[in-house]
């Protein structure tokens, strides 16, 4: 079949890459025991060993945390936009304890903050180091009650010739390479010819965004399937509602400050 030809095909450039990405690593003996003892409701010893790098992305206001070990594992990946959606991971509603976290986004090895446009990285940094840190040595699972994206591009029995074509290449080719920037892309739906994608993780604030998703995503959905004239992002109604709870917790929480 046509979409069996699509692992063979060579890849079309998304279009010009971002700065270098710069690495910082810190390991647990580096962690002040301040930060590691007493604020969270469990307090274990580093883990020997351990190792989290940082990756910049193309959002300035989006890191990626790389442990050295697995999150979701190969593959998978899982979207925190806000405070309210993270009941189903201990590890993200940690994370979002910590004053001046946004977003959170977990991938197979890595795990991307996204912080209020108020908040310094050089100040976030260490309190995240400890929590990643504390969390997996205490042994507790990573997700309890929600799942992965992984089934998102799975390709279905009633799944059309250009659905499927559609799904192979953004799980084989596109995919990949967007998590690679601390994001990802979802399949969410294909009618008259135009494909819905729903932006995750560092995407889905990003200043140049739309710009991939037009000059990047388009083109080569477009370059291998013909049937496509069209890529837009869309949004659920709970992440708008999600947006909305934020901003106003936001206000309040400056309004406050000012009393």
């Amino acid at each position: 079949m046509q979409r069996n030809l699509l692992r063979s095909l060579k890849l079309v450039p998304l279009g010009a890459r971002h700065t270098p990405r710069q690495f910082t690593t810190i390991s647990s003996s580096q962690i002040p025991r301040k930060l590691l003892a007493g604020r969270y409701k469990f307090h274990i010893m580093p883990v020997r060993g351990m190792f989290i790098q940082t990756q910049e992305t193309p959002n300035p206001d989006s890191l990626k945390f790389l442990p050295g070990r697995d999150v979701l594992g190969t593959g998978n990946t899982m979207d925190f936009p806000s405070i309210g959606s993270a009941t189903g991971s201990p590890l993200a509603k940690l994370l979002f304890r910590v004053e001046g976290v946004k977003a959170v986004f977990f991938g197979g090895d890595f795990i991307t903050i996204s912080k209020t446009e108020e908040a310094e990285w050089g100040i976030l940094k260490a309190e995240l180091f400890a929590v990643i840190m504390d969390f997996f040595a205490s042994g507790l699972p990573i997700l309890t009650g929600a799942t992965p994206n992984s089934d998102k591009t799975q390709i279905n029995d009633d799944d059309d010739e250009t659905v499927m074509m559609i799904k192979e290449l953004l799980d084989t080719r596109i995919r990949p390479t967007v998590q690679e920037d601390g994001g990802d892309l979802i399949f969410m739906g294909y009618k008259d010819g135009v494909v819905q994608l729903k932006m995750q993780g560092s995407c889905s604030s990003c200043p140049s965004s739309i710009v991939t998703l037009k000059n990047g995503v388009q083109n080569m959905l477009q370059f291998y399937i013909p049937e496509v004239v069209a890529v837009e992002q869309v949004s659920e109604p709970s992440d708008e509602v999600s947006d909305k709870v934020f901003e106003s917790l936001e206000k309040n929480l400056k309004v406050k400050e000012k009393d």
